[in-house]
């Protein structure tokens, strides 16, 4: 295996295709069906598929099986097939569904706009995760160029991930025979902590969330009347967050919303910690002057991968201050996400979160909790040596720097159900979402070198995998 020639079989594809495809797909506004609930009839999700089937039907080998799925009521899913000359098999993942526009695109950009400049493109969905589709397929292609063997790869892109992948045990369910139990499952839906390196997934949070409703009054009263002698609503509603969270440093204190730090992942961290250095911090777009609660780069990065945090993300009953007058009001609601450690069951946690905030009202207030979402984090398995081994050597090889092994933050619904429905598998998660890029935000965009690179990594652990494959059966 040549790795300057993957390198130069995948920066000509990306140079001369990729980039125009994955421009034309900016161009369509296929946002997911929470954000768009007559997709169906607007047609801009299949019209993704479209141009990715068609793509793929221009570039893929010639034995390739290509198929749009549709399930009744479903959202279309595209299923690439491409036969090996090594045992095992690969499931590489992407989706083509987008976050909704978001306000704040610079003047010259737009969420549907592609616009390529110092070497980004910008644009709905170029990170998040339009490119996973051709980075994957360009992989394979890089391996064939070469007379390289792979194993089965199956590419799996569905339209349904910004909605919670709802869809997707549907279809993993109907395509279970054909899908098979590859032991290698490929996602490029993650971040990556710079853009200098391979960075490696190990663990993503999971989320309960929902919304408390604190009451105190039927109707609105004068302040100066009532204040002192009805209990705030707003102040009910800081006592009950009080038993959730310190409020001194976000610390959040009952047990049932912590979990045990893996030795391996605190090694991890202070690894990572390293290469970031304070730019954990610093790579938000901080007002002048603010600072973390902590100040210990490793310990910034277990506070974002493996421990609780809680955001008020929403609130009604309080008006606007121009609106508002000297009211005591009838009551204040919050919209809570409480960020779970990986390992920390959703379901008994949004239980827990119910129990804690509607138990023992204060002062006799009605309290009401409802719940929105509880999305289970994930865990990756430890590496196989081979495999270990295989991302460090790419990384060097691609990058001139050794792989990173760090969690991620958010939450991916779909990564839990795919290591349950395939438990011997091992899992690459990575991905281009590096700093600035802001998918779900204004001014998204992919880094086109990253891309490259991480497409070229990609393929030099997809014949390594072969490899692996063809000497257990000799």
């Amino acid at each position: 295996m040549s790795s300057e020639a993957i390198r130069k079989y995948v920066d000509a594809l990306w140079g001369d295709t990729i980039t125009e495809a994955l421009s034309e797909f900016i161009r369509i506004p296929a946002k997911s069906p929470h954000f768009d609930p007559h997709w169906a009839e607007n047609g801009h999700l299949d019209a993704a598929v479209a141009l990715a089937e068609d793509w793929c039907h221009c570039h893929a080998p010639t034995d390739t099986r290509i198929e749009v799925v549709r399930l009744p009521g479903r959202t279309p899913l595209l299923l690439v097939d491409i036969p090996g000359q090594a045992p095992g098999g690969v499931l590489l993942y992407g989706h083509l569904d987008k976050q909704p526009e978001m306000a704040g695109w610079d003047a010259d950009k737009g969420p549907w706009t592609p616009v390529v400049q110092d070497d980004r493109l910008y644009g709905r969905g170029s990170v998040d995760d339009g490119y996973a589709l051709f980075s994957s397929l360009a992989a394979v292609l890089a391996l064939r160029d070469q007379g390289l063997p792979h194993a089965r790869c199956t590419l799996l892109i569905e339209t349904c991930e910004e909605s919670g992948s709802y869809d997707l045990p549907h279809y993993l369910e109907a395509l279970g025979d054909r899908l098979g139990q590859p032991d290698l499952v490929v996602c490029l839906d993650s971040g990556c902590g710079n853009y200098e390196q391979l960075w490696c997934t190990t663990s993503l949070r999971g989320v309960a969330a929902g919304t408390l409703s604190v009451e105190v009054l039927t109707e609105g009263v004068h302040s100066g009347d009532a204040g002192g002698v009805i209990p705030s609503s707003f102040r009910v509603a800081r006592r009950l967050l009080e038993r959730l969270e310190d409020a001194g440093d976000g610390r959040i204190l009952p047990a049932a919303f912590n979990a045990e730090i893996p030795a391996t992942r605190r090694r991890q961290a202070a690894q990572a910690a390293g290469v970031l250095s304070d730019t954990t911090f610093r790579r938000f777009p901080r007002v002048p002057g603010l600072r973390p609660d902590v100040e210990d780069p490793a310990e910034l990065i277990l506070n974002r991968t493996w421990r609780p945090a809680l955001e008020v993300v929403g609130a009604s009953g309080l008006p606007e201050p121009d609106d508002a007058g000297n009211v005591l009001r009838t009551g204040t609601a919050l919209k809570l996400s409480l960020r779970l450690p990986p390992t920390v069951d959703a379901e008994a946690a949004t239980r827990a979160l119910d129990e804690l905030l509607t138990s023992d009202p204060p002062a006799g207030a009605r309290l009401h909790f409802e719940p929105s979402q509880a999305s289970n984090g994930w865990h990756a398995p430890d590496f196989a040596p081979w495999l270990g081994e295989a991302l460090d050597r790419a990384s060097r090889r691609h990058f001139n720097a050794p792989a990173v092994h760090m969690g991620e933050g958010g939450a991916i619904p779909f990564m839990g159900l795919l290591a349950e429905t395939f438990p011997q598998a091992q899992f690459l998660v990575t991905g281009a979402l590096g700093p600035g890029a802001n998918a779900h935000g204004p001014n998204e965009f992919l880094h086109l070198p990253m891309a490259r690179k991480l497409t070229a990594c990609v393929a030099e652990v997809l014949h390594e995998h072969a490899v692996q494959g063809l000497a257990r059966a000799d």
